[in-house]
C-alpha cells in the first residue's frame, strides 16, 4: 500500500465565524469552497504546514490549534486532516493570495450557503460539532 500524503485544512475561527475560501484553480475545483490549507511537506509537522499554508495562501499569521477528529479521503494518495486555527494578535486580515478568489466568514446559520467541495462537507460538519455549533440546516447532499 502506498503511503498517504496528508493535506491539512484550517478551521480558522474568528468571533464564532468559520473562514471559507473559494477555489480559483485548478479548473475542476474553481468556484467551490473549502477550508484553506495544503500539503504537509516532508519533515514538517501538520501544525507547521497549516501555519505555512495560511501565510502563503491568505497572508496571515495564524496559530494551529486542536485537530478536528477524523480524516477524509481525497484523490489518492491524499487524505484531509483539519485543525482549528486562530489569527495571532496583530495579524493582517486574510486575503485570497493563492488558489482562491474570494473569502467569507460564515456564522453557524450561513455555513451551508456556500457550495463546499464534496470532500470538505464532512470535515466542516465535524468542525461544527467540535465547536458546539448547532447546524440549523443540513449540508447539501446530506
Amino acid at each position: 500500500m502506498s503511503e498517504r500524503i496528508v493535506v491539512v485544512g484550517a478551521a480558522l475561527i474568528e468571533d464564532g465565524h468559520l473562514l471559507a475560501a473559494r477555489r480559483s484553480a485548478p479548473a475542476e475545483l474553481a468556484g467551490r469552497w473549502e477550508l484553506p490549507g495544503g500539503k504537509v511537506e516532508p519533515g514538517e509537522t501538520p501544525e507547521a504546514a497549516l501555519e505555512r499554508e495560511l501565510r502563503e495562501e491568505l497572508g496571515v499569521d495564524a496559530e494551529a490549534g486542536a485537530r478536528v477528529p477524523g480524516e477524509w479521503p481525497l484523490k489518492p494518495p491524499y487524505v484531509l486532516r483539519v485543525f482549528t486555527a486562530r489569527l495571532r494578535p496583530g495579524s493582517a486580515a486574510p486575503e485570497p493570495l493563492q488558489d482562491h478568489d474570494e473569502l467569507r466568514w460564515l456564522g453557524p446559520g450561513d455555513v451551508w450557503e456556500v457550495r463546499w467541495l464534496d470532500q470538505d462537507v464532512p470535515a466542516v460538519r465535524q468542525t461544527l460539532a467540535l465547536l458546539g455549533s448547532p447546524a440549523p440546516r443540513q449540508a447539501p447532499g446530506a
